[in-house]
C-alpha cells in the first residue's frame, strides 16, 4: 500500500537512445495510473549520463510519444519543476560529491585499471567481474596505500569510482508486486558508480536523483532487478535508507509466440509495431513504424496496455482514462509476464474506431486522405462517409480501402464475382432499374430497396442474386457497407453513372 505520510511522486526515466517500446509506455502508463489515483506528481527525468548511446533527436521522440498518449508530465525537462533540471547531464555537478562521500566513507574506491588490462583480465577469466574474488589484486585504492592513491589522482589518472560491495551478506527488499526478495551479495558484483568522465553511472544516478527529487515509489521493468542490490546499498551508504521509495518491479512484455521479452525484432518478424510511433533512425535514415502511424488511437492505445500485466478483478475490457484511474492497484498487476497478442491489440482499436465520435476521428483521417491527394470539398458528405464505414476499420488506415469509392469510380470490377452468372435478363433489369430510379424523388435506402425488390419480383429474378452484381457495379468488388446506403451518399447522378458504366463492363466479351 502506499505511504500516506508522503506524497506520492513517480517518474518515468528513460534513456535518449531511440524508439519508445510499448513496455517503456506501460511503465509510463503504470506511473500516471498511481499518481493520479493518489493525488501525486509524475516526474519525467531523461537519463543522458551515457553520452555514447544519446541520439540526437530521442528526447523530443519521447516527449511526442507521451503527449500523443496523453500522459503528459508534471515535473520534466519541457515544463521544469521545483527539482529542475530534469536532464542528468545537466546535473552532472551533483554526483561526484556523493560519490567521494562513498569512498570517505569506506562504501567504494578508485580504480585505476585501465581499458587494455581490464581486458587482459576478461581474457584470462571468460567470466571475469570485478567484484570481492579480485578486487584486492587490481589496481585500485584497497590495495594502494593512501600515498599512491593521492599522487595518481593528483597527475590527474583516469579513474572511475566503484562501490565495495560486502561480503558474505545478504540484501533484502520489499516489492510491492514481488513481496521479499533478497540477494546474496557474493553474486554481485562492484558496479562502476562514476566514470572516468566525471558522468555517474546509472546506479550512482537514479539513486541521488530519486532522493533530491523525493521519489515515493520506483516503478521499473523487471530486467532491473539485478541491479536492485546495488542500489539499496547505496541507499543505505548515502544514509537515506528511510526516504528510500517503495518497489515496484513491473513484469515483462512477452513475445506473443514464446517466451522472453518482446522486442523489436520480433515485431519486424511478426509483421506488427512494437514503437509508440514511428522512429527514424538519424544515422542510417531507417524508419521503425509506430502504433500511431499505423492506425491506432492513442486511447485505445492505452486501454490495450493497461490490460497488459494488470486487470481489475472483473470481465471489464473497454475502460477510459477516468475508469483506469480510480480501478488501478497495485495489488491487481501480475509476477508473471504478459504474452503480447496483437489480434488483441487490434480489437481494442476496432472497437475504439467503431465507438468513436466521427469528429474524434475526422483530422487524422482527413490527413491520410491528404497523403492520397483527395481534396474534400464537402465536409458534410465526408462527415456521412465515416459514420458508414467507421465499424468496419480496424485501423485508420483502413478507411481509403473501405471507402475509396465514395471518392472515385472503381478502377476496376471483381468480374469473377459477376460474369459467371451474368446474363441477359440482368443486363435488362438494370437498364430498367436506371429508368426507374431515373424518376425516383425519394432517394433513400428504404426506398431504392423496395423499387430494387420489387422490380426483380417482375422480372422474376431472385433479389440475391441481384445484390452482388449491384454492389460490385458501385464500389467494385464483394465489400463495403449496405449497398443502398452506398447508393444513398453517392447520389442519383453518380449511382445510375455507375450501373450503366459496369453493364458495358459486365456484358463484354
Amino acid at each position: 500500500m502506499p505511504d500516506t505520510t508522503k506524497k506520492v511522486r513517480v517518474r518515468f526515466a528513460p534513456s535518449p537512445t531511440g524508439g519508445l517500446h510499448l513496455g517503456g509506455v506501460r511503465t509510463v502508463l503504470f506511473n500516471y495510473l498511481f499518481a493520479r489515483k493518489h493525488g501525486g506528481d509524475f516526474i519525467l527525468r531523461i537519463e543522458d549520463t551515457d553520452q555514447s548511446r544519446y541520439v540526437e533527436g530521442a528526447e523530443q521522440y519521447i516527449l511526442d510519444c507521451l503527449a500523443w498518449c496523453g500522459l503528459n508530465p508534471d515535473e520534466g525537462p519541457q515544463n521544469g519543476g521545483p527539482y529542475a533540471p530534469y536532464r542528468q547531464s545537466e546535473r552532472k555537478e551533483n554526483y561526484r560529491k556523493y560519490a567521494e562521500q562513498l569512498v570517505s566513507n569506506g562504501y567504494a574506491y578508485y580504480a585505476f585499471d585501465t581499458p587494455a588490462e581490464l581486458d587482459e583480465q576478461r581474457q584470462k577469466f571468460p567470466n571475469f567481474r570485478y567484484g570481492h574474488e579480485n578486487r584486492d589484486v587490481l589496481r585500485n585504492s584497497l590495495n594502494l596505500s593512501q600515498e599512491e592513491t593521492q599522487a595518481l589522482l593528483d597527475q590527474g589518472v583516469p579513474h572511475v569510482i566503484r562501490i565495495k560491495v560486502p561480503v558474505d551478506d545478504t540484501v533484502h527488499f520489499y516489492d510491492m508486486i514481488r513481496g521479499d526478495v533478497s540477494f546474496d551479495t557474493n553474486l554481485v558484483d562492484d558496479k562502476v558508480l562514476l566514470k572516468a568522465d566525471g558522468m555517474p553511472t546509472y546506479h550512482l544516478a537514479v539513486v541521488v536523483d530519486d532522493y533530491l527529487m523525493k521519489i515515493s515509489h520506483a516503478f521499473r521493468g523487471e530486467e532491473w532487478l539485478p541491479s536492485a542490490p546495488v542500489h539499496i546499498l547505496l541507499w543505505e551508504y548515502l544514509g537515506w535508507k528511510a526516504d528510500m521509495p517503495h518497489w515496484v518491479h513491473l513484469p515483462l512484455i512477452l513475445k506473443p509466440d514464446g517466451n522472453g521479452k518482446l522486442s523489436k525484432r520480433d515485431g519486424d518478424r511478426l509483421g506488427f509495431p512494437v514503437y509508440a510511433m514511428n522512429w527514424k533512425d538519424p544515422k542510417s535514415g531507417e524508419i521503425t513504424r509506430g502504433f500511431r502511424e499505423m492506425g491506432y488511437l492513442p486511447e485505445a492505445f492505452i486501454n490495450m496496455l493497461a490490460l497488459l500485466g494488470w486487470n481489475d478483478g472483473t470481465e471489464q475490457e473497454i475502460f477510459s482514462m477516468e475508469e483506469l484511474i480510480e480501478k488501478f492497484s497495485i495489488e491487481r498487476v501480475s509476477k508473471a509476464g504478459a504474452k503480447f497478442d496483437f489480434e488483441k491489440a487490434k480489437w481494442f482499436n476496432h472497437e475504439y474506431i467503431k465507438n468513436s465520435q466521427v469528429a474524434g476521428i475526422k483530422y487524422q483521417v482527413l490527413e491520410i486522405l491528404k497523403a492520397k491527394d483527395i481534396q474534400i470539398e464537402d465536409n458534410e458528405y465526408f462527415d456521412k462517409v465515416l459514420e458508414t464505414v467507421k465499424e468496419r476499420m480496424t485501423f485508420l488506415q483502413d478507411f481509403w480501402d473501405q471507402a475509396s469509392f465514395f471518392f472515385e469510380q472503381p478502377a476496376f470490377y471483381d468480374l469473377n464475382a459477376v460474369k459467371p452468372k451474368w446474363s441477359d435478363a440482368k443486363t435488362e433489369y438494370f437498364n430498367e432499374l436506371i429508368k426507374t430510379w431515373e424518376g425516383t424523388k425519394a432517394w433513400d435506402a428504404v426506398n431504392l430497396e423496395t423499387v430494387f425488390k420489387a422490380l426483380a419480383e417482375e422480372k422474376g429474378i431472385k433479389p440475391g442474386e441481384l445484390m452482388l452484381p449491384f454492389r460490385v457495379m458501385l464500389v467494385g468488388g464483394k465489400f463495403g457497407p449496405g449497398v443502398f446506403d452506398i447508393a444513398v451518399l453517392l447520389g442519383k447522378e453518380q449511382t445510375i453513372q455507375r450501373i450503366q458504366k459496369a453493364i458495358i463492363a459486365f456484358t463484354v466479351e
